[in-house]
């Protein structure tokens, strides 16, 4: 079994709106922002190869917005989904299964392409998944949530018969568990991840950064933030039992960490590139 993240290109938003009621005096501490107040984003999607099944978690927001859209990004170029999948030796032919955490536009729009005859899936051969309920969510989004669904990004996935749904929790493949939380958005997809007697779990927007582990630190882009930490409170406490590693998407400056428990909380312990792993057989347990 292979894991390699897989780098979608960073992006900038607000510092402000990445963490919600945290006043910047505190959260800059984490994360510094520029002149206009934005910070860096990662859209880091991550690759497990069990041999038959080759299953790419998340695809990035892709290229097929208008200029204007990708303006008000902030988009840099030293990333590209194709481009980081060539680098670790796969074609978008290889690739069986796509999840999609959720249907928001930086999740999931790097799955298409816009040609002259409409849109053509990046990744022919792939069944590609969300949960029913976010599918429900993204096709009649609430207010708060519009701006972040593009029906071309997942619409014609599914008139192409390439998308399925996740309808409950549970094993999606030998080494991949699938869970659901619904603080940021309804339904989305959490992978839990089986790799060398440790458990990765992919973080999507679930915990965005290394910078949100504390209860209160939730985006203000969470639909329901107090779900968010009712979720986040029993998730750190499962994770610290299980010495989880928390892989994280939309973390610029860091990859991974393990978690330790102080007088007050829990909070980030190691801070880590993904790649570390394989130097060691049972890194960072208790």
């Amino acid at each position: 079994m292979k894991i390699y993240p897989v780098e979608s290109g960073n992006y900038k938003s607000d510092g402000g709106a990445c963490f919600g009621v945290v006043p910047k005096s505190i959260w800059k501490k984490f994360c510094e922002a520029d002149e206009n107040n934005l910070i860096p984003v990662s859209q880091r999607c991550l690759l497990v190869d069990e041999g038959d099944k080759i299953t790419l978690i998340d695809t990035g927001m892709g290229d097929k917005q208008s200029e204007k859209f990708y303006s008000y990004q902030y988009r840099t170029e030293e990333y590209s989904l194709l481009k980081s999948l060539q680098e670790l030796g796969y074609t978008p032919q290889q690739i069986t299964d796509v999840i999609f955490t959720h249907l928001h536009y930086d999740h999931c729009g790097g799955a298409l392409i816009r040609t002259d005859d409409g849109f053509e899936a990046v990744f022919p051969n792939a069944v590609h998944w969300c949960s029913k309920q976010q599918w429900n969510w993204a096709n009649n989004p609430n207010p708060r949530e519009g701006a972040s669904y593009f029906p071309e990004n997942f619409v014609p996935l599914k008139e192409k018969g390439m998308l399925k749904f996740i309808e409950t929790e549970g094993e999606f493949s030998d080494k991949i568990n699938l869970r659901l939380f619904n603080g940021h958005t309804d339904g989305q997809i959490i992978p839990f991840i089986k790799y060398n007697n440790l458990t990765v779990v992919y973080m999507a927007d679930f915990i965005p950064s290394a910078g949100h582990i504390p209860i209160p630190y939730v985006s203000s882009f969470d639909t329901r933030p107090l779900i968010s930490m009712q979720e986040k409170e029993l998730f750190l406490k499962e994770a610290l039992n299980n010495s989880y590693i928390l892989f994280f998407e939309h973390d610029a400056l860091n990859e991974c960490c393990t978690l330790q428990k102080t007088h007050k909380w829990i909070k980030a312990d190691k801070v880590f590139k993904f790649k570390e792993l394989f130097h060691f057989e049972k890194p960072f347990l208790y």
